[in-house]
């Protein structure tokens, strides 16, 4: 069973590695389009540069559901599951299936063409067009099929109840979805449970709702800020060593790698992941009930003039950071120079992955 989740996990994170690129790309464009132009940009068509900016945007966003499919499909299946993922994809697409539709369609196109693979014989005349031909014939075929008249319907009918009750959602619901967003992304700074987070604000915002993914990029960014505040309020409760390294998270920070915080929660992990936490609770409702959007899934401070709310979202960047730091330097006990309990352990610091955050 362990090794069965962990598999599926494995599928969809090599999915997601696809998708990012797409979501990024679209999502920068239509953002900037947003930016100039408005809401209304949609509206606009072919009466400004700045729409085909938007519509590149666009579109690029509509590929997203089909390359996560196929990515996901082409893990379990290899090459002949590509065709039919991207297929399934797009019929999830038109469907209104979303982004849940496409991960578990790409399931169903990898299994089967297991599937075949065990149990289709054909003559060994034959046995070049598999790959090519057949099973992907086969596979397109009896998925679409299913997908179009019984799997995906129930998909695309709860996409569109999540959707309307996020929408509709009263200011003291949308403070409790924004508050456990904001807790899981200050949690662990990139951690499983903040990756989860993330991969459900990126799956909102391919079908539409884009209040989660500017909770989450604002919640990500405040970490690295809060020790730099605490930093600055409480200078003597950190050594110089941890003075250097809070320098390098923020500046890491900026860019939305909160990976470098670590070593400082790792140190102190009590103190700096409960203030990161409570921070981000406090601002991850207040973001979400405030109605701040945003259509790109990473960047870090460069993408806050792509928000709806652009002033606002660094103002809830920096009151996060604030929260955290005033908790932090209240919290901390003062330590010697030479590090003492608190110093930080370089050798341990060293031996950190730092990966781009919460794409």
């Amino acid at each position: 069973m362990e090794k069965t989740l962990r598999n599926i996990k494995n599928h969809v994170m090599t999915g997601i590695s696809f998708m990012i690129p797409v979501v990024v790309a679209g999502g920068i464009l239509q953002a900037i389009g947003v930016a100039i132009c408005g809401t209304g940009i949609s509206q606009m068509e072919g009466e400004t540069l700045i729409w085909y900016v938007w519509k590149l945007g666009n579109l690029g966003m509509s590929l997203v559901v089909p390359v996560i499919c196929a990515a996901i499909a082409y893990s379990i299946a290899d090459r002949p599951a590509i065709a039919p993922g991207l297929i399934l994809g797009f019929v999830c697409t038109y469907i209104n299936a979303g982004f849940i539709g496409g991960i578990l369609a790409a399931f169903f196109v990898g299994y089967f063409i297991l599937f075949l693979k065990k149990n289709l014989k054909v003559p060994k005349t034959m046995q070049g067009l598999m790959p090519v031909l057949i099973l992907p014939l086969l596979t397109t075929l009896v998925c679409g099929f299913l997908f179009f008249t019984v799997l995906g319907r129930p998909i695309a009918a709860l996409i569109a109840w999540i959707v309307s009750a996020l929408t509709n959602m009263q200011r003291g619901s949308r403070f409790l979805l924004g508050a456990i967003l904001g807790a899981l992304c200050g949690v662990d700074f990139g951690g499983p449970m903040s990756k989860t987070a993330s991969t459900f604000a990126n799956g909102l915002l391919v079908d539409g709702v884009a209040g989660p993914e500017a909770v989450k990029l604002v919640c990500c960014m405040i970490p690295s800020v809060g020790l730099a505040v605490s930093a600055l309020l409480a200078r003597k409760k950190y050594t110089r060593v941890e003075r250097d390294s809070i320098k390098s998270a923020f500046v890491m920070g900026i860019c939305m790698i909160t990976e470098g915080c670590i070593p400082l929660a790792m140190n102190d992990p009590l103190r700096v992941i409960g203030a990161s936490v409570i921070a981000t609770t406090i601002t991850g409702g207040v973001t979400y009930v405030l109605g701040i959007e945003n259509y790109v899934t990473a960047g870090g401070w460069f993408i806050i003039p792509l928000s709806n709310k652009p002033l606002l979202m660094a103002a809830m960047v920096l009151m996060g950071g604030v929260i955290m730091g005033v908790i932090l330097a209240v919290w901390k006990k003062p330590v010697n120079e030479d590090g003492g309990e608190a110093g930080l352990d370089i050798e341990g610091a060293a031996d950190i992955d730092i990966e781009i955050e919460h794409l």
